[in-house]
């Protein structure tokens, strides 16, 4: 039998659902996704406003598995739309549960991440961290350039799946991570594209509320010009249209769901509007692996592809159509970002290295 030194419990809160893990070193011996209907948390202004529903709702589903919550040495979470920071594991602080609380980058579920582990953590007295957050910013200096002096682009990504997808790709190519060029392809309620050049993100879309590919629920890129005329017709507050961009468009905006299963079975029914929506995701996602492969100057070890979406037969074999050319298409479907936050934090636990302090 196997006698564990260290027992973990991870959360990833996403858009729609909460997944949960409980680890025993490196051995799963509990996983859920928590899904949460529209009815549940679009009653909520704010992401924020939804912690003590999803925290709740964590404790309610390990006390229902008898898992004895007692037994946890750590608590790890995916991190939030923190300042920007190298990758690796950080403990959480009183400056990052500020930032957290403000939505200091904008606002996402993954802020809930760092609050729900040091709130679980703490009257366990132990350990709460974060591993690779959105906010891992490894951007070449030509990829921060927008065209607009004073604004600049920022890497806000699903970084710790993209690492962990990203690294398992180069291993399939007989490859480390730190030699290999990858382009990583995360579709989730967030689309996002990036170019892995030597175990560096060197540029990669804004997929929360700027750049790239429309997704089940975000707008993507939007004529600027247009966005403007929106904001100043004085119809919407800010908060409002940050909303729109952010969790009304895409799917949401074209059919009114953010379920890529429902907008399947249109399409299987024959709803034309449907496939014209979806295989224009397709095609957005398409464009923005071509403007990674040039940032790789073509050299290209493969195209990895990760995320919920990548279950989805129809999405790939029509995105595999438009960019198997660059490179071969790995696909691993779902996450692993339960596991790669284990590992972030069982390697602080034993001393492997050094928590990182998150400094304002």
């Amino acid at each position: 039998m196997h006698t564990a030194e260290n027992r973990i419990l991870a959360i990833n809160p996403g858009s729609t659902s909460t997944k949960i893990g409980v680890f025993d070193d490196e051995h799963n011996i509990f996983e859920r996704v928590i899904r949460h209907d529209l009815e549940d948390i679009g009653g909520y202004e704010r992401v924020m406003d939804q912690y003590q529903f999803r925290k709740q709702i964590i404790l309610d589903a390990l006390d229902f598995e008898g898992i004895n919550v007692s037994k946890l040495t750590a608590v790890c979470a995916r991190g939030g739309l923190l300042r920007p920071l190298e990758g690796g594991t950080y403990r959480v602080n009183e400056a990052m549960l500020a930032d957290l609380k403000a939505g200091y980058n904008g606002e996402h579920a993954s802020n809930l991440g760092g609050l729900i582990a040091y709130e679980i953590a703490s009257s366990l007295h132990i350990p709460a961290f974060i591993t690779d957050p959105v906010v891992v910013d490894e951007l070449d200096p030509l990829a921060r350039l927008s065209g607009l002096p004073g604004v600049e682009r920022k890497s806000i990504f699903h970084a710790l799946n993209h690492k962990a997808i990203a690294r398992k790709a180069a291993a399939a190519k007989d490859k480390i991570y730190e030699e290999a060029n990858i382009i990583v392809v995360h579709l989730g309620g967030g689309i996002t594209v990036g170019a892995h050049h030597h175990g560096r993100v060197i540029d990669v879309n804004n997929g929360l509320s700027g750049e790239g590919p429309y997704t089940p629920e975000r707008a993507g890129t939007v004529p600027a010009g247009d966005l403007i005329e929106l904001a100043l017709t004085g119809e919407y507050t800010k908060d409002q249209l940050l909303k729109m961009l952010t969790t009304k468009g895409g799917f949401m905006g074209y059919l009114g769901t953010n379920d890529g299963r429902l907008i399947a079975d249109r399409i299987k029914k024959g709803d034309q509007e449907a496939r014209v929506i979806f295989e224009g995701m397709v095609y957005q996602t398409a464009k923005e692996v071509g403007a990674m492969s040039v940032v790789l100057s073509g050299e290209v070890d493969a195209i990895a592809v990760t995320g919920g979406l990548a279950n989805d037969e129809l999405f790939i074999s029509m995105l595999k159509d438009r960019v198997s050319w660059i490179a071969d298409v790995l696909v691993y479907p779902g996450e692993n970002e339960l596991r790669a936050l284990t590992e972030g934090a069982l390697r602080v636990m034993r001393k492997e290295e050094a928590a990182k302090v998150y400094v304002v």
